[in-house]
């Protein structure tokens, strides 16, 4: 049998697909338009994947996948693996993806371990080779993660989030959006949004004012934002002295409400922050 690609129908259309004959798709596979599928991949039942994307070879795409339009998923991936948690009983979970990503090779996402629940990656975001994204976690969109990044089970990242290669997140813990995470950081706390975390242990290393400019935010915003940072990790007080001298301070937007609500909401636990609360 020749190793070029043959043309096959697509399960819910009359467009063709690309599907070398190397290749397995379960016949009760939902497949969109144009979808090309390199050798030796195996797509499985319950597995929904959308227009113009690209499988290639020996990547896995197991049952509970929901993939979008336009991704591009390199060689040896396997989506919707069954999660690494003793907690998992067989429940049937899925991996929701978005649109226009592009997951690079070997890269391991879990599905949830909760029934009818879902690990989710946004959309427009790159996951370089050899990363792992847990059970129940969330990527946003527009986020890149690095080679070998490791993100654990039911973690959250913000969109337009970068991690370096190797960082790691350990489990539970959230990231908010504009984080850059530099190279083989250790994300042990929630990071509050527009901050560059570095180090180990993890540390406050600025306000991520390149990318956030790149983004087209004004100078005066990212001032504030500093300021706001600069009153959280560098005058050594309480955070609910901080959040005080934040309102005083710095004046209402989006971006301040944004960091008062995120640490608001995580009680005021935040990584890199030491406790001042006994001095006080």
């Amino acid at each position: 049998m020749s190793l070029q690609y043959i043309v096959k129908y697509s399960l819910k259309s009359d467009i063709m697909n690309n599907i070398s004959p190397l290749a397995f798709v379960h016949p009760e596979a939902k497949l969109g338009d144009n979808i090309t599928v390199g050798a030796f991949v195996y797509i499985d039942r319950n597995v929904e994947i959308g227009d113009n994307c690209f499988i290639h070879s020996h990547s896995s795409i197991l049952s509970g996948a929901r993939i979008g339009k336009n991704n591009r998923i390199y060689e040896g991936c396997i989506i919707a693996a069954t999660p690494q948690d003793f907690r998992w009983k067989g429940e049937e979970s899925f991996v929701i993806i978005g649109d226009d990503n592009r997951i690079r090779e070997q890269v391991i996402i879990n599905r949830s371990i909760h029934e009818g629940k879902a690990t989710t990656i946004g959309s427009g975001s790159c996951i370089m080779a050899q990363s792992h994204i847990g059970h129940d976690s969330t990527i946003g969109d527009k986020c890149v993660l690095g080679n070998g990044v490791k993100i654990a089970g039911d973690c959250k990242i913000g969109d337009c989030c970068i991690f370096s290669s190797g960082a790691l997140v350990h489990e539970g813990y959230e990231v908010g959006d504009y984080v850059l995470v530099k190279g083989g950081c250790r994300v042990t706390g929630n990071v509050p949004p527009y901050v560059v975390m570095a180090h180990n242990p993890i540390s406050y290393f600025g306000v991520n004012s390149f990318i956030l400019g790149r983004a087209g935010m004004p100078d005066e915003k990212i001032d504030d934002i500093a300021k706001c940072y600069r009153h959280i990790y560098q005058s050594h007080i309480a955070l609910h002295h901080a959040c005080k001298r934040i309102k005083e301070d710095v004046d209402n937007g989006p971006e301040r409400e944004n960091i008062l609500s995120f640490l608001k909401n995580h009680n005021f636990d935040i990584a890199a922050k030491q406790n001042f609360e006994d001095f006080e």
